[in-house]
């Protein structure tokens, strides 16, 4: 088939999953912070596919529910579950018949879009066309998979279920992914033929190996270099095996571009990395959603990121979490600080322990060293935020801002009540409750004389 032939992607996702033991369908499910679905999905959209066909049933409401938001995929319902072969075609109407058709599993989520190419490659055998692929794979313990038959020269002549395979069979270790590339036009003809005569009574894809042999166009068999790639989820025990694998891969690429981990083993990716030279980070290191990490940027023990953007030089020292948080370079964060969206740090910034950000920009050079909540506020360059200093934005009906100047002290202990302004050089006596704007280069005092009851007696028990 020539490169112009339209690639449709089919991903089987309606398995009722049981032995997840859970309410959840099974390819929802998360590895590595995504629905086990999204990752298969990443792969088949890295190939430019002319559709994607996702055949659910299980749980569909809950499945289609969680992509709505993704408007490339065709939706097919499976009714009943009646197996593989069943499944696939109730995808073929909309499949035209010049087409290839690549067959996925919503649960097998480590298959790489590479392997995918080098199976659609294969298709073209010495320049012949091949009508049907199969992607396999090696195991020393082929137990619970299909077993690929082949001839001397490599062709498929069957592919047999463990339940249905002679003794013989069962000792071939080159085993059945279930990932396929066929012909459309051959796939309806085959798929037509298929019956439910086996051990699982239901209509399988691999029955049709052995009807294109029988019809003189066998099936080239494509091995997987992984085979970490043709595992799939059945249990919670083999979504955690697959999680180790998944962080085990994405933390080695990492190491290969030169980022230095105490330990890749206690470093969790969950999302899309962009990072620069000198990288580090110690050990229990969570990154989620989109990261983009500056040279030289250094992250400290037991710290989550998410959607995060560091300028170069920055540091986020342990126990800290970020999430929505954008910093230019040579910020200082943490340790225990939390930075909520929407909290923006210009150049050398510094956010000390126990201090939470939320929809406020600090200016460069500006410190809020402990034990403050600023939210809701501008902060100009060179403010000094002393330690318990509180942004009252919130009226418990609606949010207000507070505005902070330049050069702005604001001492220990104040709390400010939006909306609230703090002028240039403006300095704020410690303990204040400032309800009112406070002018440039003047010391501002908002709280109660202090006064003593020489008379007043503690209260005893009686």
């Amino acid at each position: 088939m020539s490169p112009a032939v339209p690639l449709h992607v089919v991903i089987l996702a309606a398995g009722v999953g049981q032995r997840m033991r859970s309410l959840l369908p099974k390819v929802l499910h998360r590895l590595a912070g995504q629905p086990l679905l999204a990752h298969v999905l990443a792969a088949a959209r890295a190939l430019k596919p002319a559709a994607i066909h996702v055949v659910y049933g299980h749980g569909g409401d809950q499945v289609r529910a969680a992509f709505q938001a993704e408007t490339d995929l065709n939706w097919v319902v499976q009714n009943a579950q009646l197996g593989t072969g069943h499944a696939l075609q109730q995808a073929l109407p909309g499949i035209p018949n010049d087409a290839r058709v690549l067959v996925l599993y919503g649960d097998v989520p480590l298959i790489r879009s590479d392997t995918l190419r080098t199976m659609l490659e294969a298709m073209h055998l010495l320049g012949v066309r091949v009508p049907l692929a199969v992607l396999t794979a090696e195991f020393e313990q082929p137990e619970g998979y299909g077993r690929i038959v082949q001839d001397d020269n490599g062709y498929v002549l069957a592919i047999v279920e463990e339940k249905d395979a002679s003794p013989a069979q069962k000792r071939i270790r080159t085993i059945n992914t279930g990932m396929i590339v066929a012909a459309a036009g051959h796939l309806r003809i085959w798929l037509a033929e298929i019956n439910a005569q086996n051990a699982q009574g239901e209509f399988l894809l691999t029955d049709i190996f052995a009807l294109a042999n029988a019809a003189g166009s066998p099936a080239i068999a494509v091995g997987v270099q992984d085979v970490a790639e043709a595992l799939g989820v059945n249990d919670a025990w083999q979504l955690a095996h697959l999680e180790r694998r998944y962080q085990q891969r994405a933390t080695r690429q990492l190491a290969l571009a030169g980022v230095r981990m105490a330990d890749p083993a206690r470093v969790e990716i969950r999302g899309q990395l962009q990072l620069g030279c000198d990288v580090e980070m110690d050990i229990d290191v969570i990154l989620e959603g989109d990261i983009e990490l500056g040279d030289q940027v250094q992250i400290g023990p037991f710290c989550r990121l998410r959607n995060v953007r560091l300028g170069a030089g920055t540091q986020v020292l342990a126990h800290s979490d970020l999430d929505g948080v954008i910093s230019a370079e040579h910020c200082r964060i943490g340790p225990y600080a939390r930075l909520r969206p929407g909290t923006t740090l210009a150049a050398n910034a510094h956010i000390g322990n126990f201090v939470e950000t939320k929809q406020t920009r600090i200016g460069a050079g500006s410190k809020a060293n402990h034990l403050s909540y600023l939210g809701d506020a501008d902060i100009g360059a060179n403010v000094n935020i002393g330690a318990g200093t509180i942004t009252c934005n919130y009226d418990g009906a609606n949010k207000h801002r507070t505005s902070i100047a330049d050069g702005v002290f604001v001492g220990s202990n104040s709390a400010l009540i939006a909306p609230v302004s703090l002028a240039e050089n403006a300095t704020i006596g410690a303990g204040s409750v400032n309800t009112k704007n406070a002018p440039a280069d003047t010391l501002t005092v908002a709280r109660a004389k202090q006064i003593s009851l020489p008379a007043w007696q503690r209260p005893r028990k009686s």
